[in-house]
């Protein structure tokens, strides 16, 4: 992935920071709490919700098992229509490609629809170091590239701002980008659309060249989907001339049938709604209407190399509608700058440190910024076990071990800092391997209970700072059962 967010610190201290911010804290919990209201709403509506859930999961298993011959039908089919398609193995690849893609043309702006694939490898840095400059054309992201921000949703980017923090940046910001804003502004939520109306139309009447990611590709036909809610989509994908779409492997689905199914489970689960207001659908092109040209970048970025990990793999089902961002409550505390990644929430915590290893700090402690409450699996839409790879993952931090990096297998030494917890395991997995020893141990502590601490030490410390300590019983489970039940051989059956 892209370096943009790398050298920040690691998740614990950057969310530290995060909570002692008020504003932050009531603008995420305000929005979450709606959205996540809105949202069990539109699904209890759906009778067979369960069903379409498991057909997305098994849609999306069986894709990624076959995805070699999917994609190569995407390639076979994008070309007989008409389009380019290009393979890019890493961002700095894909970077290359579309930077010279846009200076063919000989145009040095570009509009684009909300991209995520983009963000990862860092899109519009690289065009603005050739002298190209990016629109964001998304509400949130125009909200976020004024302020000169970051993105902190999947969904909503912008849901850190509230909406006086909103018509502060238009006022200031507007006018060094393009139209300026209305005088008299206010934070009205009709009056801040309008401003962005008007300021974004002039770019999309001049703008040649567009730039787009997609939510499916549809295998069958070459088809490529977006979906939105604002209309922006629509106007990027129509008016440029060329159009040229980022789009990371995963996104393929087989069939039109198949794609039936994330057209009712994306919208629900992401924005509430019933259907999606904007459904974007072109193949190739065409000599009556759309761009002249159309080119699709297939971006790699890690993704064979997460598809490699049995366990992990399940990630790269993510359709990317954030309800589990939503429901989680450590996002809802952190907010996504926390993650230091374009992917923040449940499934940033996931994908990222699979994306881009676990070399850093802010990746190695990813999988540990989760309370495991499971939350995030219950809302899936296409049932992704966050809680299992967060695991998984935390084994791979402490314990190192193979991985697949660049389409080589690698061993992973184990990260530095765990070397208590490799211990503590260690000994665990002696004591549980001795019966013995084990059920010595617990009486010996049964016994000493009234010397121990309330807070454990060092490291321990960071644990027991925000927990009570368990409450020893005065005997060990065996010996209680061997006291009440084992004598007389009650109970045994069960």
């Amino acid at each position: 992935m892209s370096g943009t967010y790398l050298g920040m610190p690691a998740f614990p201290q950057a969310a530290r920071e995060a909570v002692g911010d008020a504003t932050l804290r009531g603008n995420l919990r305000r929005a979450t709490g709606t959205i996540r209201a809105k949202r069990a709403a539109a699904v209890a509506e759906v009778s067979d919700w369960a069903a379409l859930r498991e057909a997305g999961r098994r849609i999306k298993d069986h894709t990624l098992r076959h995805l070699d011959r999917y994609l190569v039908e995407v390639e076979e089919a994008v070309t007989a229509a008409g389009g380019t398609v290009h393979w890019a193995a890493d961002a700095d690849e894909a970077n290359r490609i579309v930077v010279d893609l846009v200076r063919a043309t000989g145009e040095v702006e570009v509009v684009k629809v909300k991209s995520m694939a983009t963000q990862e490898i860092g899109l519009n840095e690289a065009l603005l170091a050739e002298g190209i400059r990016a629109y964001e054309t998304d509400l949130a992201e125009l909200i976020v590239q004024l302020g000169r921000d970051r993105p902190s949703h999947i969904l909503v980017p912008a849901i850190h701002r509230n909406r006086r923090e909103i018509r502060d940046v238009f006022r200031s910001e507007m006018g060094a980008w393009g139209r300026p804003a209305p005088e008299g502004l206010s934070d009205a939520p009709a009056e801040l659309a309008e401003a962005a109306r008007l300021h974004l139309r002039e770019k999309f009447l001049r703008a040649k060249v567009g730039v787009s990611g997609a939510n499916f590709m549809v295998a069958e036909t070459g088809t490529l989907v977006v979906v939105e809610s604002e209309g922006n989509g629509r106007m990027c994908l129509t008016l440029p001339e060329t159009l040229i779409s980022v789009v990371g492997i995963e996104k393929v689905v087989p069939t039109w049938r198949d794609l039936e199914v994330f057209l009712q489970t994306l919208p629900r689960s992401s924005t509430a709604e019933r259907m999606n207001p904007y459904t974007s659908m072109w193949t190739g092109t065409t000599d009556d209407d759309g761009p002249r040209a159309f080119h699709l970048v297939l971006l790699d970025n890690g993704r064979t190399d997460t598809l490699a990990d049995e366990v992990g793999r399940q990630a790269l089902r993510c359709i990317r509608c954030s309800a589990c961002l939503n429901v989680c409550p450590v996002y809802e505390r952190a907010g996504g700058h926390a993650y230091g990644s374009v992917y923040p929430g449940p499934i940033g915590a996931i994908l990222s440190p699979q994306l881009r290893g676990t070399g850093s700090a802010i990746d190695s402690s990813l999988p540990y910024a989760s309370s495991l409450c499971g939350a995030c699996y219950e809302v899936c839409p296409v049932a992704i076990d966050i809680p299992e790879v967060l695991v998984h993952l935390r084994e791979r931090v402490v314990q190192g071990g193979p991985v697949t990096r660049a389409g080589n297998k690698v061993v992973l030494k184990p990260a530095k800092g765990h070397a208590a917890e490799r211990a503590a395991m260690r000994a665990a997995r002696w004591a549980f391997g001795h019966p013995g020893a084990l059920r010595g141990g617990q009486r010996l502590v049964s016994r000493t209970r009234h010397l121990h601490p309330r807070s454990l030490p060092g490291p321990g410390r960071a644990w027991s700072g925000s927990r009570e300590l368990p409450v020893l019983p005065s005997e060990p489970f065996r010996d209680w059962w061997q006291r009440t039940r084992g004598a007389s051989g009650k109970g045994a059956a069960r």
